[in-house]
């Protein structure tokens, strides 16, 4: 498990175990420390590799060409996707909220087929890349190739990389990066984001 995880974990711990007041800012004052070592450990690296002479490159956020910025879905407005979903889906979808884990029937599901956005019905993840985490969300080791874009999430005191439908945007979960092979990923899911549509045999 990596740091990104790690903290995810710690956090979610959190919300389901509320710690009092004191020792909220004796966490807060830990996290901030540590997000200074962190810095401070990275800007000695690069100052390291700038003065051997490597050259150092900025790696930034991948900017991919939006094939579904004229989709009919991305107009629809907030109170009609509030009809057109279950109260937990909306909330998921269309707030960013989490559902609790070990919830949802999806986290268990065995069949063969797909599973789709259930707000577009956007083809997401095929049943070959799902896996048991252990979290209690489903989970898979990759997506189908174009069916979500991510960005930075930094709620938790913390930097995550949320995920959403490429074309209704709504949201799915987070990918990490302690999945199994061959990706190394963990496109950790709220099942109510969920539709499964079995194959047909």
């Amino acid at each position: 498990m990596n740091v990104q995880s790690a903290c995810h974990t710690f956090a979610l711990y959190l919300v389901k175990n509320p710690p009092s007041c004191h020792k909220i800012f004796c966490l807060l004052g830990f996290i901030v420390m540590l997000h200074q070592s962190l810095l401070t450990s990275r800007r000695t690296f690069l100052l390291s590799l700038c003065a051997t002479g490597i050259p150092v490159i900025a790696v930034s956020e991948t900017k991919i060409r939006d094939q579904y910025i004229d989709s009919t879905w991305r107009a629809i407005t907030k109170s009609e996707w509030r009809e057109r979903l279950s109260p937990k889906a909306f909330r998921v979808l269309r707030e960013e909220g989490t559902e609790r884990s070990f919830t949802s029937p999806l986290n268990d599901e065995k069949r063969k087929g797909i599973f789709h956005c259930a707000g577009c019905d956007l083809a997401l993840f095929d049943s070959k890349t799902k896996y048991d985490s252990g979290t209690g969300w489903p989970s898979f080791y990759d997506v189908i190739k174009g069916a979500v874009n991510t960005k930075p999430d930094y709620k938790f005191f913390m930097r995550r990389t949320e995920y959403h439908c490429a074309r209704c945007l709504g949201h799915q979960g987070h990918v990490f990066e302690d999945g199994p092979r061959p990706t190394g990923l963990r496109y950790c899911n709220n099942g109510v984001a969920l539709t499964f549509k079995p194959n047909v045999t």
